[in-house]
């Protein structure tokens, strides 16, 4: 009588074993097995990190192994189980592997093809076909679009962690719950003391190192040391936690009267301020996004305040960015000053904070959970709900989305949601996030989300030109390694432009992203079909670089830059200086947050940098050879700044 060993992996994750009944039926081109017990007598089977082997015993040779059937019964009390593979190793000695990666919770059964990856036109048999067509039906029933604002990317239905389908939960929902990260983080960082003051402001700089003892690095203690300083400013721009904001000016707006007078001392090329525009040595940064946006009105002691500044940067001899021009708000005019660096010190400081504050809640809302979580999510949802486990897309994608929608949700949960952390730590709490984001969606494309175009419409592309932007050398590099790996697996699959035409899957997931996840919005330019294997393997290498190396370059940098409290300001608390010559150090300590949303805000940074448990590592700053912390100070000392 032919048998077939199978051999079952059990999760290592927390309660990934079970004592409930495991039954197995294999299924062949020639026939099926018994519905078959895996039991070992006095021997607990199926414990967390366990292998075990069994014995299933045919009448007949089954042929083909073309799938695996497993299903879990419960034996005293439900015992949900999480299975990581099968092997099963046929009467002639081959070995097929059946990837699970499944908990089978309550009595579950699961169906699983072999690890190979095919393309749906490949699939010869009605099994098979059939076998993927129910899986793609049931995963629409369970991975269903929701809108929860409008105007938002549509995200999964589900308004709790706990909601999400079991697959995707993180396994420790401890380690993901923002509530508990941020106590942690109050206590690790030693602020919970300051929280009882939570409206007193700070006496003065010093005294905000009061709230940094337990917290610096070398990064953000040289943070500190040179944050008034305007080339640390400007490099913040290239290669801090926002390097997306400056573009090159050709011309200069015409809401931002600059004029050669007010900058020519610090032009250094001996050049008036139009030449230096043709030179191509003039920058802009503009936060015309944040215009109109409500700030934060929920702490009824504290009035927050926002501002929609507009910043010149001038590229000198050193091949330095500084700042030379500073305007507070969109429209010019008497109560709207040009700030100058040759003005009197606390005003140019005030001006630089205002538009630290604006980059701060700009990186928040847009650059970190629009750009890369919430579109990542919507790449997600597309990819549960039109490719089937055994699409080569679909192993592709997997390892870069997993836990997006889990990460997403307890986001919306606890961190956005209306008296969430947001509301107790940004000047944009309370709604004025969901505004930005709202406004932002309007100029949100799918070229916007390819590196290389993004660079390149921003003018930053020339390397001689901005020889110290290592955010976009990196980029670059990591950009070019992603798509020649996607490139590689597209490639295999896919022997022709028609083959990915044909593929009715892959054409399914692209318009799913547009019509629902992008709702069909005129100005997104989301291509609703791919023509060729190039527009598909750049269509993918936006996924995985977006969901990846992109996330890691705006995230894990915040408790580098941010923790130093006058250097990124979560809120302000006086209205932005509508003249010169009232600046003086009481009035920037005044603005700058009090001690308890200081102490939010370290806590919320420092929950957000850190890595969840068994995360790859895929940040841009340690994909290439990271530089020692004290040689990166050497760099920055020398204009030259650092990595990532």
């Amino acid at each position: 009588m032919p048998s077939y060993t199978v051999t079952v992996s059990t999760g290592s994750q927390w309660f990934a074993g079970t004592d409930d009944y495991i039954y197995i039926t294999l299924v062949g081109t020639e026939g099926c097995s018994e519905r078959t017990l895996l039991d070992k007598a006095l021997y607990n089977d199926f414990e967390r990190g366990a292998v075990d082997s069994y014995d299933v015993r045919v009448g007949e040779n089954l042929g083909e192994v073309l799938l695996v059937k497993i299903e879990k019964k419960k034996y005293w009390v439900q015992d949900d189980w999480y299975c990581s593979y099968i092997t099963v190793k046929t009467p002639s000695g081959d070995y097929l592997e059946f990837p699970c990666f499944h908990w089978l919770v309550d009595d579950k059964e699961v169906v699983l093809r072999d690890g190979r990856a095919h393309l749906p036109q490949d699939d010869k048999t009605s099994l098979v076909k059939l076998h993927r067509q129910k899986e793609l039906e049931k995963r629409r029933k369970t991975f269903r679009w929701k809108e929860w604002q409008p105007g938002f990317p549509m995200s999964i239905d589900a308004d709790r962690h706990k909601d999400l389908p079991r697959d995707i939960q993180f396994d420790s929902e401890k380690g993901v719950d923002f509530v508990l990260n941020y106590s942690k983080a109050i206590e690790n960082l030693f602020v919970n003391q300051f929280m009882h003051m939570f409206q007193s402001s700070w006496s003065d700089f010093a005294d905000f190192e009061r709230i940094f003892v337990r917290i610096k690095n070398t990064i953000s203690e040289y943070v500190m040391q040179h944050w008034k300083e305007d080339f640390m400013f400007g490099y913040q721009f290239l290669n801090g936690c926002n390097p997306i904001m400056f573009q090159k000016c050709i011309k200069l707006p015409d809401k931002f009267p600059v004029t050669h007078e007010m900058v020519s001392v610090s032009l250094e090329m001996e050049l008036t301020l139009e030449q230096e525009l043709e030179a191509g040595n003039i920058y802009i940064v503009d936060y015309e996004v944040l215009e109109g946006i409500s700030p934060n009105c929920t702490d009824p002691c504290t009035l927050q305040y926002l501002a929609a500044p507009i910043c010149l940067l001038y590229k000198n001899t050193q091949n330095k960015i500084l700042p030379i021009a500073i305007q507070l708000g969109q429209t010019p005019g008497k109560d709207q000053p040009i700030f100058l660096p040759t003005d009197g010190q606390y005003d140019w400081l005030l001006a630089k904070i205002w538009v630290r504050s604006a980059d701060f809640q700009y990186h928040q809302t847009i650059t970190h959970l629009l750009r890369t979580h919430l579109m990542t999510e919507v790449f997600g949802v597309a990819m549960y709900r039109q490719l089937p486990a055994v699409h080569p897309v679909y192993k592709l994608l997997i390892p870069h989305i997993r836990f997006t929608m889990a990460i997403n949700t307890k986001a919306r949960e606890q961190l956005i949601r209306e008296c969430g952390i947001f509301d107790k730590a940004n000047a944009t709490g309370g709604g004025g996030h969901v505004q930005m984001i709202q406004k932002a969606m309007k100029s949100l494309t799918f070229r916007s989300l390819c590196f290389p175009d993004i660079i390149k419409s921003r003018g930053v592309d020339n390397k001689e030109e901005l020889p110290t932007y290592f955010y976009r050398d990196d980029g670059y590099r990591v950009w070019e390694a992603t798509k020649s790996f996607v490139s590689d697996v597209v490639h295999i699959y896919y022997t022709s432009d028609e083959t990915v035409q044909e593929d009715g899957e892959i054409q399914a997931f692209i318009k799913d992203v547009c019509s629902f996840g992008m709702q069909d919005l005129d100005q997104c330019e989301f291509p609703k079909f791919l023509k060729s294997r190039e527009e598909l393997i750049e269509y993918l290498t936006v996924i995985v670089f977006t969901a990846s190396a992109q996330h890691a370059a705006v995230n894990f940098g915040q408790y580098d830059w941010y923790s130093w409290i006058p250097n990124a300001q979560s809120t302000m608390r006086r209205p932005p200086p509508n003249q010169k010559g009232l600046a003086n150090v009481n009035l920037i300590i005044e603005s700058l947050p009090d001690r308890g949303h200081s102490s939010w805000h370290l806590g919320a940074v420092w929950a957000l940098s850190q890595y969840q448990e068994g995360e790859v590592l895929k940040n841009l700053q340690l994909v290439y050879c990271e530089m020692e912390r004290e040689d990166w100070i050497k760099e920055v000392e020398r204009g030259s700044g650092m990595r990532g």
